[in-house]
């Protein structure tokens, strides 16, 4: 197949794409409202409508209901601005001043959000034509349409949800991981220069970054899981994700002070290797465990199909147990080779109890726990946060409890 085909063919494989999805919705929705403003308004071009609509229509249900309701505070409180100054002391430019800074000021108040910037260019476009008052209101009128349709538009054809692209983003943090971790267990043997520690340091620094990105993802997954109608447990997906990703930055920070701690053991042996090859060949071991396991942990935070989750689980706790089985070894290694380098026998202990708190973060029952608690705290938020629908869900479950058959004694 020719060359020439092939951004075709990759527009084809990312047709599933936020960005790609996104672009053919907002286009959709755009269209539709401008179509609609012109039969409804007396403007000749209508634009004002398909601007909000782009502006309205979101990635996600949730992030859509949100942006609707402030681009139209932002509007409508310009519109009023420009009323009212154009009944007093028209367009002048000390008047565009006070304007300018009354919207951006009243933005705020308005809860405009991101759009408080809209509330000025309401107020100026309104208030440079000559027929400010029909003008305002039919300025008014294309937002709503806009808001309107592209409220509409997310409700019917509800947008998907993004776990996916999070759940790989997430997997490919992990999988980061387990490659520096393998590294680390090549490093240990032999002879380590400081410039090669030092390059996996910075490796485990660029950890930061990479996890930035994938908690940006996180959060598109997290609002697309929001009132959506495709989802039924919404909440705990986003638990176990975002729990899921917490456990991963934690053990990344460690896995970087861990890297430390190795830096500074090759600046110390300078002519000599790291650790003796018994140690080296136990740590290497040790490595290639726990890189298996944060590999495993991030299968099972991503897995929605209980089978392969229980998979998932099991490598998790086989490779768990023999990490610490490893570091046991290790740990024994050590004391016994204490006497050969005590001037850093610190840094033997810094290492150590770094593996321990990245096992300890992995470990299957304390992420239990975890999910457990963050899911009381949600769901407890939630309660106090909106009080009428947990009394009404509670009336509901109560009133399907009633209308079960009961069985009776034999």
């Amino acid at each position: 197949m020719p060359e020439v085909t092939d951004p075709l063919l990759n527009l084809v494989r990312r047709h599933k794409e936020p960005v790609v999805v996104q672009t053919v919705r907002s286009t959709v929705a755009a269209v539709i409202s401008y179509v609609v403003a012109l039969m409804l308004s007396s403007e000749p071009a209508p634009l004002t409508a398909p601007l909000t609509a782009l502006l309205v229509v979101q990635v996600t249900l949730y992030a859509t209901l949100t942006t609707s309701m402030r681009r139209v505070n932002a509007v409508v409180a310009g519109v009023v601005i420009a009323i009212g100054f154009s009944s007093l002391v028209g367009l002048t430019w000390w008047s565009l001043g006070l304007i300018i800074l009354a919207s951006l000021v009243l933005g705020r108040f308005v809860r405009a959000g991101e759009f408080v910037p809209e509330v000025a260019i309401s107020a100026m476009l309104v208030l440079g034509v000559t027929r400010v008052a029909a003008t305002a209101w039919d300025r008014v009128l294309e937002t709503l349409i806009g808001a309107v349709v592209g409220l509409l538009f997310n409700v019917l054809f509800a947008p998907p949800v993004w776990v996916q692209p999070a759940s790989a983003a997430i997997e490919g943090l992990a999988r980061r991981m387990r490659d520096l971790l393998l590294s680390l267990g090549d490093e240990v043997r032999g002879h380590t220069s400081v410039a090669e520690a030092a390059e996996a340091l910075h490796e485990a620094r660029r950890l930061d970054h990479d996890i930035v990105e994938v908690d940006a993802s996180l959060r598109q997954a997290e609002d697309s899981l929001r009132l959506n109608p495709r989802v039924k447990e919404g909440l705990l997906f986003r638990v176990v994700l975002r729990t899921g990703l917490d456990t991963l930055e934690i053990c990344a920070v460690v896995l970087r002070t861990a890297c430390r701690t190795l830096t500074d053991l090759a600046k110390a042996r300078t002519d000599e290797p790291l650790f003796s090859t018994e140690i080296a060949t136990a740590l290497r071991e040790l490595f290639i465990h726990m890189a298996r396991a944060v590999e495993s942990f991030a299968v099972l935070i991503t897995t929605q199909v209980s089978v392969n989750a229980e998979e998932a689980e099991e490598r998790l706790v086989r490779e768990l147990a023999a990490s610490r089985d490893s570091r046991e070894i290790v740990a024994h290694l050590l004391l016994d080779g204490v006497q050969e380098h005590p001037r850093q026998w610190q840094l033997h202990g810094a290492l150590l109890a770094e593996v321990d708190r990245i096992l300890d973060e992995l470990d299957v029952e304390k992420r239990s726990m975890r999910l457990v608690e963050e899911l009381d705290r949600q769901s407890r938020e939630q309660r106090e946060k909106y009080p009428l629908v947990a009394k009404l869900r509670a009336r509901l479950r109560v009133g399907r409890s009633r209308e079960l058959p009961h069985e009776s004694p034999d």
